[in-house]
């Protein structure tokens, strides 16, 4: 038996409770882990609130929480390749099985191994963050010396876009609150802040001549304000808000399979992609945890350390 922290139906924080369970038995294409360290997303509250359906491989309550985690293969089970038992790896649980756990299962495909000298709190941080910023850069396709603007820059997945166009020497612009600024600085982007500017006029200001591109991880009427500011409104993706599309942008392509997150963890060797992990919480403070990401105000990533 293990613990682990989810809920026993779909709702806000009140359903949330700790349990015991025995250790998932890994199924067709899965992997069982020990889990080190798990990420915290603000999906993983959606998912608990009933609003992501689809994505809970039909598992019975209480279900557990968490989408993204790094640990140790403890078995494998059929028509596994490229992973063996006692593999350092970091990988997506995308069926259903969550990962503020001790142990969990990881679907096999979006898995991978853990490079030499990768941290696994780093490693918890790239299935969702990093692989989301090398998506979206992947499908801008924007030039060295374009403009970009991260609507929303200040979280795990802003941060990580805007490092990685900074990293492909694009002019980057951020939005956030004022608490946003100092890590959204440090990885190069130039920083609006929307509680005391006016977003639009701010931005127009630093890049007279339009955005390259502009990616939204806000969503509703903070990207229909922004979205006249891209030269081209093909060049708008969003990240959590499909009516982007009635705009005419495009939704973000999410590449999840093994190669995507091997790219994201050599950046992350590298330094490319290096997280800016603001919160380490103990799997006893799961709920915490959680809550600091619900609340919308949190920098960077927020990861529980279970073992």
């Amino acid at each position: 038996m293990g613990q682990a922290w989810g809920f026993g139906r779909h709702g806000g924080p009140e359903v949330q409770e700790f349990f015991d369970r025995p250790d998932p038995v890994p199924g067709r294409g899965e992997v069982l882990i020990r889990v080190d360290v798990a990420g915290v997303n603000p999906l993983d509250h959606l998912l608990r609130a009933g609003l992501v359906p689809g994505l809970d491989g039909g598992r019975p309550f209480p279900r557990v929480l968490g989408m993204e985690a790094a640990g140790t293969v403890l078995a494998l089970g059929e028509d596994v390749d490229g992973l063996e038992v006692g593999d350092a790896v970091f990988g997506f649980a995308l069926t259903g099985g969550g990962t503020y756990a001790e142990t969990t299962v990881l679907s096999a495909p979006n898995t991978a191994r853990i490079p030499a000298g990768l941290p696994a709190t780093v490693a918890a941080t790239l299935p969702v963050a990093g692989t989301t910023a090398v998506d979206v850069l992947d499908q801008l396709g924007l030039p060295a010396g374009a403009a970009i603007l991260v609507n929303g820059v200040g979280g795990g997945v802003g941060l990580a876009v805007a490092r990685l166009a900074a990293a492909r020497e694009l002019h980057v612009v951020g939005t956030g609150s004022a608490a946003k600024r100092e890590p959204a600085e440090t990885v190069g982007a130039r920083f609006v802040d929307y509680t005391t500017d006016d977003v639009v006029a701010a931005a127009r200001e630093l890049v007279p001549g339009g955005f390259d591109g502009i990616v939204d991880l806000v969503g509703g009427s903070a990207l229909r304000a922004v979205a006249p500011l891209a030269r081209d409104p093909r060049n708008v993706l969003a990240v959590g808000d499909q009516s982007v599309v009635d705009i005419g942008g495009r939704f973000v392509e999410r590449r999840l399979d093994r190669e995507n997150l091997q790219r994201a963890a050599r950046l992350a060797l590298d330094g490319v992609l290096a997280p800016a992990i603001t919160a380490v919480h103990p799997l006893s403070d799961a709920p915490a945890a959680l809550a600091t990401v619900e609340s919308g105000h949190t920098s960077g990533k927020v990861v529980i350390k279970v073992t």
